[in-house]
């Protein structure tokens, strides 16, 4: 269910684009698609001490955590709010649990820095923010003298390394003591500091393990037998049980993309987005969004990115026919493609070029990893795209450890493109290219021939090899020469393929390219191309030039056949 707040008009709607928190979303009148019956769900259907969220980045997570935050709260009231929501509809559940418990909040998608050091002042100007909004606890009489002192250490970021380690629970036995009651912990992006030490530990060795003993000592305090905690709610990208972050801890339960329960909660469905596309009057863009930003699979579930969805919803709001754009790639680091592609021993170009064409690839996938052990096997490499959103299950239904793989939509592909096709390109020896234009200019047919298949053979090709991208292959290809490429210009009676001038020289190629439906079928394509380039008159208007060659290029997949003439000046004049 998509729902306004009250009072707001259909035709006046919102869109918040970036909000995460609930509590202003919802006073700003801005658009919210309603996912509040997790909380029903999590506490009335499960029995979890501890459960952990995995999702990738931009799908919801810290909006859904602000928004238990708000429920849960008894520092606040938040009937009004909550008006109208699904959740609203468990009257008992409601009195039962809203604003009846004391709720710390606490996230660490900001603790990144260069060096160990600078991470770990981060984390305790974290600490220290924390405990300036919680400032009214070190002032209460029902408050240990010494939980106080260590307060007030944290606050002015004094503490020692063993008090950071307990901070989380220092201030929940404070909460205790205060309300009464146990503490419901919220920790956002818990697995951020160690994603980025590990980003960074190429350049200081000890970074990632001492980052993974302070959260181990953050989060294991906390969270094992800790007898003021009521439950636990945690996001993150990844699981990381193998650190034994989260060992001993009693009731733990996580969910990751694999699993069923929850599925639906992170990202929109068809029915949400078609609803909110019905608001907007922008029915006729559901395919394209679809096109774009749907296809994630969410244990049985397919959904699409919000973050995607809500960005180009405030496109259209202010241009009805706004284009889609990637938004996604402007908030992760496409590094760990680059990672991966750039390990020599893994042989997975094959496997790239399948995905980018539309096809599946079958893994096995784990999601329990740990960020220091990503790059140790191409399975973890597989798994860890799976689990950050660059691929998703292609059935929804798969179980087991053995899954089909896909690029999920438009957007992933086209950073694919831009980061995966980009590097085998660069690294790609120009001399093959250089013996290419060689042959070209001394009309060497089978040595031009053979050059362009060697290159189609070190590069990935995309887009089903549609004719197009033959196309941009070749232009690609003179352009990395050096060369001023023409494509698709009008020249003569129509517009060929490539147009190739060597002012220097005075010599030009004109090449009109073909895509064969078989292989047997390449030279009568070259020749059909070459007439064509021919009777509609491409070489018209080359005036001066003293060269002018023509060539068809037909090709099959991934090989390539040339034939030409060489076209006498006089010919431009025709």
């Amino acid at each position: 269910m998509i729902e306004m707040r009250k009072g707001v008009s259909y035709m006046d709607f919102k869109i918040g684009v970036g909000k995460s928190d609930f509590a202003d979303l919802r006073n700003s009148g801005n658009y919210y698609v309603d996912k509040t019956e997790i909380i029903h769900e999590l506490v009335h259907d499960t029995d979890n001490k501890v459960t952990l969220f995995t999702r990738p980045r931009r799908f919801g997570k810290t909006l859904i955590m602000s928004m238990m935050e708000n429920f849960f709260n008894i520092k606040k009231n938040s009937r009004e709010i909550f008006e109208s929501l699904d959740i609203t509809e468990h009257h008992e559940f409601c009195d039962k649990w809203m604003n009846q418990y004391p709720v710390l909040f606490v996230s660490f998608k900001d603790i990144e820095a260069l060096t160990f050091e600078g991470a770990y002042k981060m984390l305790k100007t974290r600490a220290a923010d924390l405990c300036k909004e919680l400032e009214y606890l070190m002032e209460d009489s029902a408050v240990n003298a010494a939980d106080a002192e260590i307060f007030r250490r944290l606050m002015y970021k004094t503490a020692d390394e063993d008090e950071i380690k307990n901070f989380l629970k220092t201030i929940m036995r404070m909460m205790y003591s205060v309300y009464g009651r146990e503490v419901i912990l919220l920790i956002d992006e818990y697995d951020v500091p160690l994603a980025k030490a590990n980003e960074k530990d190429t350049e200081e060795k000890n970074f990632y393990p001492a980052m993974l003993d302070v959260i181990r000592g953050i989060m294991g305090t906390a969270l094992k037998d800790n007898e003021y905690l009521k439950f636990a709610v945690i996001t993150g990208c990844l699981r990381l049980a193998k650190e034994s972050i989260f060992t001993g801890t009693n009731n733990f339960a996580s969910y990751s993309v694999l699993d069923e329960d929850f599925s639906g909660y992170f990202g929109f469905s068809d029915d949400e987005v078609a609803e909110l596309l019905s608001v907007a009057g922008c029915q006729d863009q559901f395919d394209i969004i679809k096109e774009w930003y749907d296809g994630y699979g969410f244990g049985n579930h397919f959904v699409y990115c919000p973050w995607d969805v809500m960005n180009h919803m405030s496109a259209l709001k202010k241009k009805k026919n706004a284009r889609p754009k990637n938004y996604w790639k402007n908030t992760s680091h496409n590094g760990l493609l680059l990672t991966f592609v750039k390990r020599t021993d893994f042989k997975v170009k094959n496997k790239f070029e399948t995905l980018m064409n539309g096809g599946t690839i079958v893994q096995t996938i784990s999601d329990e990893l740990t960020y220091d052990t990503l790059h140790s096997s191409e399975d973890n490499l597989w798994s860890v795209l799976l689990m950050t959103g660059y691929l998703t299950k292609a059935d929804a239904d798969e179980e087991g450890e053995t899954v089909s793989l896909k690029i999920p939509n438009r957007e992933i592909a086209s950073i694919f493109e831009d980061t995966v096709v980009a590097y085998f390109k660069s690294t790609i020896d120009n001399s093959t290219q250089k013996s290419m234009m060689e042959a070209f200019w001394n009309r060497d047919e089978e040595a031009a021939g053979r050059a362009i298949s060697d290159l189609l053979w070190k590069t990935i090709s995309y887009n089903d090899y549609h004719e197009d991208y033959y196309h941009a292959f070749l232009a690609g290809a003179f352009v990395g020469l050096g060369y001023e490429v023409e494509s698709n210009k009008e020249k003569g009676l129509g517009r060929p393929d490539i147009l190739l001038k060597d002012d220097d020289h005075r010599r030009v190629i004109i090449i009109e390219a073909k895509k064969s439906a078989h292989e047997s079928h390449m030279n009568a394509d070259c020749d059909e191309a070459v007439d064509q380039i021919i009777t509609r008159k491409y070489a018209m208007g080359l005036y001066g030039y003293e060269q002018i060659l023509c060539y068809g290029v037909a090709f099959f997949q991934k090989q390539a056949k040339v034939k030409g003439m060489s076209i006498p000046p006089a010919f431009a004049d025709v």
